[in-house]
């Protein structure tokens, strides 16, 4: 298989290991999960919590992009597995991405989150380029 193809299934994981991570700090600001509310528990997280949700949003966010980007690439017959290189520097400024995002280093979270939307345009262009 592909590595892009498994790298698209740990960008689909990534939204519930922050969910995973976002409980944590649900429990340790809260000293409880409010199972009933948990939308307005949520809300009222300070700190690297609300970072944390926040991070978790934009994965989600990312995962669709970047699901389309697989799919463009899949139908317009890219060989996929020439898209190693940059289906793992995507996975990496992922990664970093929820890691900038929880340590409050915003101008290192803007960057990385666009070097993640480039390697995504690259594999589009990769595709618009097939059979040209």
């Amino acid at each position: 298989m592909p590595v892009i193809l498994y790298v698209l299934f740990i960008v689909s994981v990534m939204p519930i290991v922050l969910a995973g991570l976002g409980n944590y700090f649900r429990a340790r600001q809260f000293g409880a999960f409010d199972n009933n509310n948990p939308r307005l528990q949520q809300s009222r997280l300070e700190g690297p919590g609300a970072r944390a949700q926040a991070a978790q949003a934009n994965a989600w966010e990312a995962l669709s992009i970047f699901g389309v980007t697989c799919f463009i690439a899949y139908a317009s017959g890219v060989e996929l597995a020439s898209l190693t290189g940059v289906a793992l520097l995507f996975l990496a400024c992922r990664v970093l991405h929820a890691v900038f995002y929880i340590a409050n280093m915003a101008a290192l979270r803007s960057l990385i989150f666009g070097a993640a939307m480039a390697c995504c345009l690259y594999i589009v262009f990769q595709a618009t380029t097939v059979g040209a």
